[in-house]
């Protein structure tokens, strides 16, 4: 191809190169529509001419017009003026000196329009540097721009291009080989890239189709799968219910069971019975039955335990009740009777239970020794013997006592110790006690065994029974131990005239009322209640007893003043024994009917504040009528009131709370402050 194309330029070595321009001292001028001539480069379609002016050729000046004048001839849309100033022939012949004067007139070639020349060309200034245009044209100096003048090749040089084109075309083939090859390459490539795309549309597709599939499965499974659920159970299940053992996992497995058939009944009851649920039934029967079966066997064993010599109930309880609690629930639900007759023997098991314990408790608190207080030690007795007893009424000599002082005796109120003593400490106990100790630690350990009970019984059997059967149950298990608990109380304080000791009992019990309250057990409130019955009538006797002994010692003073001056000097203004025994009971009578501070107290309306101030009066009718003795001495009379009052008020002020005591303070202070001034 470039072989032929320079074999075809070496055949016309005389004619120049498109494009080549020769040399001119003229600007180089871009072609413009707005430029003095019109060349072929304005008129798209046609060829450029070259503008190189040949010497060697034998048209004349007359053909550069005629090349003027056929470039004019363009249908450019440009207003032109027609030439009508000096004759061209003149001017080149100025320009081309004398020679031209030899030069041939040019013709005009027929049918070409002579060029146009605008105003603006025939001012331009050239410099041809003092040459001609034919000098110019013979001229061998470079051109302008550095485009040399084209010169014929010699062989040499037409060899050696010929080397340099040739292996250029070798340079250009190897390219077009390599392109080729990319070609194919990418042609391949685009093949690939359009399999791709086709399987990726494809995996779209099936993506788009698998996604519809499973949210059509996802919905059938949520309207489907709650169905088909409530109407299988699987074998694992059959398995544990029938083989498995009793643990937590069994539990959850007869939750399960319940739920089935609780959802059994409410479909089998509605109009969309199927197939699948008629042959569950069956099944469901078999296992609901299985599991009663499993958790009779079970209770019975439970309850058989608790009758085993020195066994703890409360371990049992917690541990193998209560942890499985939800099985009575089931068996309650689903064969009512059969929980009724598992319930009847845990409560006949229990109530034996306690019985057997509080009566061996009872006999080892009968063993403690108590300080007997008889009808000889009341206020008005002044030979008071000081006995010790047990329990069980036996007489024996015990260590001496105060059946009026209150003292350390409060201490079984404030004690922050809230532990009953144990049946080896009773037995072995060697020391003497007043009745409170034995009241409080039978007392305390039936309330807290009936707590654990009562609650043990609320959270087992609760929700299947009320609270209201609960607590009948409760009465049943704990009403042997109750009757106990009242035998040893009536024991306690039948024959006793310890004030101080019954009142003690009383707060103790009000005591364990308020626990009660506060842990919410309300059906031992009848115990209680019963205790608080035995306890207030035997006070009220204890302190009518007081009163009566002061009456009789005040009759069985003199009505009028000894004679014998002899014998009113032996009268002295001392406080009288009874006094004293009087303040010490007042003391710890409004030391604990205090309503408030560190011991519980009761109201300043109960009986024992009456008896107290019945009390009290009987005890100033003694002293007023004891002071008759003095006679006429009214000094000495007055100092001797004055003294046992005195005496009364240093006993009892020291009781800081409570309206009673301060009640019997200003009294007391009253009748000091009467009688000061004859002190």
């Amino acid at each position: 191809m470039w072989l032929d194309r320079l074999a075809g330029q070496s055949s016309s070595p005389s004619s120049s190169q498109p494009g080549s321009r020769s040399y001119s001292p003229a600007p180089r001028r871009t072609p413009s529509g707005l430029g003095p001539y019109i060349t072929s480069q304005q008129r798209p379609g046609v060829t450029p001419r070259s503008s190189s002016l040949s010497l060697a050729s034998t048209e004349s000046s007359s053909s550069f017009l005629a090349s003027s004048r056929r470039a004019n001839g363009s249908a450019l849309k440009e207003s032109r003026t027609i030439y009508a100033g000096p004759d061209p022939v003149e001017i080149l012949d100025k320009l081309l000196g004398s020679a031209g004067q030899d030069a041939a007139p040019v013709t005009e070639p027929a049918g070409e329009p002579a060029s146009l020349i605008a105003t603006g060309g025939l001012e331009l200034e050239y410099d041809f540097g003092g040459l001609t245009i034919r000098e110019l044209a013979l001229s061998e100096d470079l051109a302008v721009d550095g485009v040399g003048v084209h010169k014929p090749q010699s062989p040499e040089e037409y060899d050696r291009d010929k080397t340099k084109f040739e292996d250029l075309h070798r340079s250009i083939q190897a390219c077009d080989e390599v392109l080729s090859s990319v070609e194919t390459n990418l042609t391949s490539f685009r093949n690939d890239l359009a399999t791709v795309s086709a399987d990726i549309e494809t995996l779209q597709a099936r993506s788009t189709a698998l996604n519809v599939r499973l949210e059509n499965r996802k919905a059938v499974e949520k309207g489907l799968g709650p169905v088909v659920e409530e109407i299988s159970v699987s074998p694992m299940v059959v398995s544990k219910i029938a083989d498995g053992h009793i643990d937590d996992t069994w539990v959850k497995v007869v939750a399960e069971i319940d739920k089935r058939v609780t959802a059994y009944k409410k479909n089998i009851s509605s109009a969309r019975s199927s197939k699948g649920l008629q042959d569950l039934g069956p099944l469901l029967e078999k296992l609901v039955l299985k599991a009663i079966e499993r958790i009779r066997d079970f209770l019975v064993a439970q309850i058989k335990a608790l009758r085993s010599p020195h066994i703890n109930a409360q371990i049992i309880q917690q541990q193998n009740f209560l942890k499985f609690r939800d099985l009575y629930s089931f068996l309650y639900k689903h064969h009512a009777a059969l929980a009724d007759e598992i319930c009847l023997a845990y409560m006949n098991t229990m109530r034996w239970y306690y019985a057997n314990q509080f009566t061996r408790y009872e006999s080892a608190l009968k063993k403690i020794k108590l300080h007997s207080l008889d009808k000889t030690d009341v206020l008005g007795n002044e030979d008071t013997s000081r006995k010790g007893t047990v329990l069980s009424s036996s007489k024996i000599a015990g260590p001496p006592h105060d059946a009026f002082n209150l003292g350390r005796r409060i201490d079984v109120l404030r004690t922050s110790n809230q532990t009953a003593l144990s049946s080896y400490l009773a037995e072995e106990d060697q020391s003497t006690h007043y009745l409170e100790v034995p009241f409080r630690n039978f007392n305390l350990a039936l309330i807290d065994n009936a707590t654990a009970e009562y609650t043990f019984l609320a959270s087992f059997f609760s929700p299947a029974l009320s609270y209201s059967t609960i607590s009948r149950h409760f009465t049943y298990i704990f009403d042997p131990t109750f009757h106990l608990g009242h035998a040893l109380t009536k024991s306690l304080v039948t024959d006793t005239y310890d004030a101080i000791g019954v009142l003690l009992a009383v707060r103790l019990n009000q005591r364990f009322q308020f626990e009660l309250q506060r842990r919410k057990i309300p059906s031992a409130d009848g115990y209680l209640n019963g205790t608080a019955m035995l306890l207030w009538p035997r006070l009220q006797f204890i302190m009518n007893a007081h009163c009566e002994s002061v009456r009789a010692l005040t009759s069985a003073l003199p009505t009028r003043p000894p004679s014998s001056k002899t014998e009113q000097s032996k009268l002295s203004a001392a406080p009288h024994v009874a006094t004293q025994r009087f303040g010490q009971l007042l003391h710890g009578i409004l030391a604990l009917s205090s309503s408030s501070g560190p011991e519980p107290g009761g109201s300043d309306d109960e009986p024992v504040a009456t008896s107290s101030r019945r009390l009290r009066s009987e005890m100033e009718a003694f002293l007023t009528r004891y002071s008759v003795a003095f006679g006429n001495d009214k000094r000495k009379r007055e100092r001797f009131l004055y003294n046992n009052y005195s005496l009364i008020l240093t006993i009892i002020s020291d009781v800081q709370h409570g309206k009673l005591a301060t009640e019997e303070q200003a009294h007391f202070e009253g009748l000091k402050a009467a009688f000061q001034e004859a002190a």
